[in-house]
């Protein structure tokens, strides 16, 4: 369109396109209605778009949920990561303890719908193909209460644009984009964490649009109600995936914004109003969603009570509150002259040694000590044993010969009746390590060498050390390096073992072991014959929040840690041209495959709106620069802030995904395409209609009335729009198959594989 100056437009007009504009005027309404808390809808036209609104909204809803319910128990069997999501549920119902990456809000329901439809929890979701009407599992119920959070979504996304002030037609396209995009149609039929996610997402983009018609009702019962909805729905989005964060950060860039409005000299405002308003977004978008993002935790903790799976990423202390861990039955104090095998925690590989040498020069041409090797090795054997030795005087009997917290001890080896070392020399793999070896005992003169201090994580002074439950560092007295192995493997000469070596980085978090199993006592007795009776042991208490930062700490380190590679794995570049999908399930005997791809003209729609949304600001501000107003006020403003809003949000969810080495896969872009789809119908609406609905928001008390515009499509804006709709629905339609697991021909996967990058199962093989 042009970028010629163009006159104000003060009275009805048509749109540069040629589209008729509906004006009128307040003029003529009594007070009360002027300062009612909703628009007044001035005559019967406005209350017919409010029932084909309403109506259109209604249709679209029924086919959300058509398309996202039809063929839902096909297959009966485990699909793509249902491994993990269905097992969780499996876990709440048993009540067993579990860790993951994600917090629990959507997988508590879940579990919560799992129970409902009468799940048992005894099916494990063990693999991909497993079957579920074997085992009576009631997964349609589970995949329906997914589906039905994403048949919800279309609505949501309905709402926001018409909300926003978008004709019926323009709206209905921005969810039409949402309702009949294959991806998201299916990441919500199954039971995956996505259909909560992105429900909760759009929730809160709506409720934040919302609370900004308010703006003018300020800390009314409205105001409060949508500030805390936003809030609400913000935490719940967080409470599902950690991406939820990028919802935060969407909506707090608008809420800076708008602070930095208010705090316009220009507005007449006080600092006090101004602290008022920053004081009150702060209670009702940081410290509420704060409590409830809290309160997920807490029943979190307080259905899973029992010992599970997840213990073994937890500390002691937090396994201690889990009834029927294996910490709580068989956890004993460890006594000096006590042979015990040690573990690493991280690599779960045993302190190992043999008789075998290190060799004198390695490949890059350093030189050994020649000392005996010292390994990790994963399996149990008699190499792994090892004697703790006082370096101080103990009594012949009672606790004076329990082993505590920063005692400093030897080690020695049973088998080769050696004493484990480090000194200043380099590590075979590491040159800036020590290297660990082993020395005669009776050698007095490097004796020095031999002494570490045990040091238990989270103790206090003079605290036991305790097998299973006592994970602890072990330093090196003379030169402060800790014992630590890595899982890259040593050459044949060490039979492929893992390396040990000096880690001189103490707080490395990976330097932690634990003592698995007490061999014998010093008397060379079975340990547990120390006792005659042992007191069965209660669950302890640990402080909720102690708990909770625990866990979130590990789900961040973790989450970070899944850098392995993975076939369907993809970059953020290839996420909005769908230039790859993932496989969910395939099954060769019918040639039916899941194949997780967008909608190809919906994606690109959205990517080209974008673009064009850009291209359109970017041309207004030199056009500004030079002296050219080619865009009224009143649309420029409504352009840069409500589609500006959509922008962000797509940027917030989009961007970030660059920064991170972990695997990433489409399904994460499945957020910011909601926000691209509201993007292109904003720009659409620019380009066909220009004008939103006015006014939107509510009236203050002060507010200065002026006249009212609908934004209405006129045939050609209809006939695009429709046009649009088709060829979404089209290409919808035809990609349906590796949606919906139909069986498919080699020619006719062929025919749907669009791009030469996709990975289709079963094409046929080309004739050349």
């Amino acid at each position: 369109m042009s970028l010629a100056p163009r006159k104000r437009r003060t009275e009805r007009q048509d749109s540069p396109s040629g589209l008729p504009q509906t004006v009128r005027a307040y003029s003529g309404l009594e007070e009360e209605k002027k300062r009612s808390p909703r628009p007044v809808p001035p005559d019967s036209s406005i209350r017919s778009e409010y029932f084909f609104s309403w109506s259109t909204g209604l249709v679209l809803t029924v086919l959300a949920f058509i398309i996202r319910f039809w063929r839902i128990g096909h297959p009966s069997q485990v699909v793509f990561d249902e491994v993990h999501f269905g097992s969780f549920a499996s876990h709440y119902i048993r009540r067993e303890y579990y860790f993951d990456v994600h917090p629990p809000l959507a997988k508590m329901l879940n579990g919560l719908a799992a129970w409902v439809v009468g799940f048992n929890g005894d099916f494990g979701f063990e693999q991909i193909g497993d079957d579920y009407i074997s085992h009576n599992v009631p997964y349609v119920g589970m995949r329906s209460f997914c589906a039905i959070m994403g048949s919800i979504t279309v609505p949501i996304v309905f709402g926001i644009m018409r909300e926003s002030g978008y004709p019926v037609g323009i709206a209905l396209l921005s969810a039409a984009l949402v309702a009949f995009d294959n991806g998201h149609i299916t990441q919500t039929r199954l039971i995956l964490l996505d259909a909560a996610l992105v429900l909760f997402m759009a929730l809160s983009l709506f409720s934040y649009v919302k609370f900004h018609q308010y703006r003018y009702q300020e800390f009314t019962n409205w105001w409060w109600f949508w500030l805390l909805s936003t809030g609400g729905w913000l935490a719940c989005t967080l409470g599902c995936k950690m991406v939820g964060l990028f919802t935060f950060l969407s909506v707090g860039a608008a809420v800076i914004w708008d602070l930095w409005e208010i705090l316009d000299i220009k507005r007449g405002h006080s600092m006090s109003y101004v602290w008022r308003h920053f004081f009150y977004r702060v209670v009702g978008l940081i410290l509420v969603p704060f409590l409830i993002y809290l309160s997920f935790f807490w029943i979190h903790f307080k259905v899973l009570k029992y010992s599970g799976p997840g213990d073994s990423f937890m500390s002691p202390a937090f396994q201690e509150t889990l009834a029927g861990n294996e910490l709580l039955l068989n956890a004993q104090e460890i006594r000096y002259f006590d042979t015990v095998t040690i573990k690493h925690k991280d690599t779960k590989q045993f302190l190992h040694s043999h008789a075998d040498h290190y060799p004198l020069r390695y490949e890059d041409g350093r030189i050994s000590s020649q000392g005996q090797q010292v390994t990790c090795y994963p399996h149990n054997d008699t190499n792994n044993h090892w004697q703790i030795l006082p370096t101080k005087e103990i009594p012949e009997s009672g606790r004076g010969r329990v082993v505590r917290h920063n005692d400093v001890i030897q080690l020695r080896h049973i088998v080769t009746d050696t004493i484990l070392l480090t000194h200043d020399v380099a590590s075979p793999l590491m040159p800036t390590n020590q290297e660990f070896t082993t020395i005669a005992p009776d050698d007095e003169e490097r004796k020095n060498d031999t002494m570490f201090q045990v040091v238990i994580t989270d103790a206090h002074e003079g605290e036991p050390w305790r097998s299973l439950s006592g994970h602890f560092k072990l330093v090196h007295v003379p030169t402060k390096v800790v014992l630590w192995t890595h899982p890259k493997a040593l050459p044949d000469w060490a039979y492929g073992q893992q390396e040990v070596n000096g880690n001189k980085n103490q707080q490395d978090r990976t330097t932690s072991w634990f003592v698995e199993d007490i061999i014998a006592d010093g008397t060379g007795n079975d340990f547990k014959n120390r006792t005659t009776h042992v007191e069965p042991k209660k669950t302890k208490k640990v402080a909720f929040i102690k708990k909770f930062f625990e866990l979130q700490i590990l789900m961040l380190q973790h989450n970070a840690g899944l850098t392995s590679s993975h076939p369907y794995a993809s970059t953020p570049v290839e996420w909005p041209f769908c230039l790859s999908g993932i496989s969910f399930w395939t099954d060769s005997e019918t040639n039916q495959q899941i194949y997780m791809i967008g909608n190809l003209l919906g994606w690109w729609t959205c990517a080209i709106s974008l673009s064009v949304f850009v291209g359109i600001v970017t041309a207004d501000m030199l056009a500004r620069r030079r002296g050219l107003d080619p865009i009224e006020d009143a649309i420029r403003n409504r352009l840069y802030r409500n589609t500006g809003f959509f922008l962000g949000a797509w940027a917030f969810h989009y961007f970030p995904f660059y920064l991170m080495q972990r695997q990433r896969f489409l399904h994460h872009y499945l957020p910011a395409h909601l926000a691209s789809a509201l993007v292109a119908g904003s720009v659409l609406n620019f380009i066909l209609v220009e004008v939103v609905n006015y006014p939107i928001s509510y009236p203050g008390p002060k507010t200065r009335l002026r006249p009212a515009v609908r934004a209405k499509l006129g045939k050609t804006g209809w006939g695009v729009v429709i046009g649009l709709l088709v060829l979404v629905v089209g290409m919808f339609l035809w990609l349906a198959p590796l949606t919906y697991a139909l069986t498919l021909t080699g020619e006719q996967v062929n025919r749907r594989k669009l791009l030469s990058s996709w990975t289709l199962h079963f094409e046929a093989k080309k004739n050349h």
